[in-house]
This record gives structure tokens, sequence and C-alpha cells, in this order.
């Protein structure tokens, strides 16, 4: 096992460094941070992007306008309601 050191923390973390490749992910086992293996010789580990929450933020984003589409919709169905002969309730 190789030694690597923790970008967020400092603290030193074991890789396998026979089975390690680029991009396999781990996470430091004393801040938790996600982590990813940015280079194997010599082991460098670097920030994980947290792809999960990416997309989870897209997914309110799109939460979002889909509320706001339902309320143009509820407008057009009272705008359909409406007297189309010109007759109006005065």
């Amino acid at each position: 096992m190789a030694m690597a050191t923790c970008p967020a923390c400092d603290a030193e973390v074991e890789v396998d460094e026979v089975d390690a490749d680029v991009g396999d992910e781990l996470s430091c086992p004393e801040c938790g941070q996600n982590l990813v293996v940015g280079n194997t010789d010599p082991i460098e580990l670097d920030f994980a992007d947290d792809e999960d929450e990416e997309e989870e933020d897209d997914d309110d984003d799109d939460e979002d306008t889909e509320e706001v589409d339902d309320e143009d919709t509820d407008l057009d169905e009272e705008d359909d309601e409406e007297p189309e002969d010109g007759d109006w309730d005065e």
C-alpha cells in the first residue's frame, strides 16, 4: 500500500498502488472528503467532482421551471372559462 496526502486535511490516505487507476474515487478516512486518484506515479489525490450534488441542483432547477409552467397552465384554463361572445356581467 502507498500513502497519499488528502488535499483537504493533509491526512495520510492509504491507496492500493497496484490496483489504483487515474480517476478511481475514494474518501479520506479523517475528513470524509470525496477524492479521486489524479496520478499513479507518484500517487496523488485530488478533490472529486460532486456530480450527485450538481445533478440534484439541476433537478431542483427543473422542478422550479415545472412549477412555473403549471401556474401558466392554470391561468390559461381561467381564460377559457370567460364568455367568448362578449357578454360580460356588469
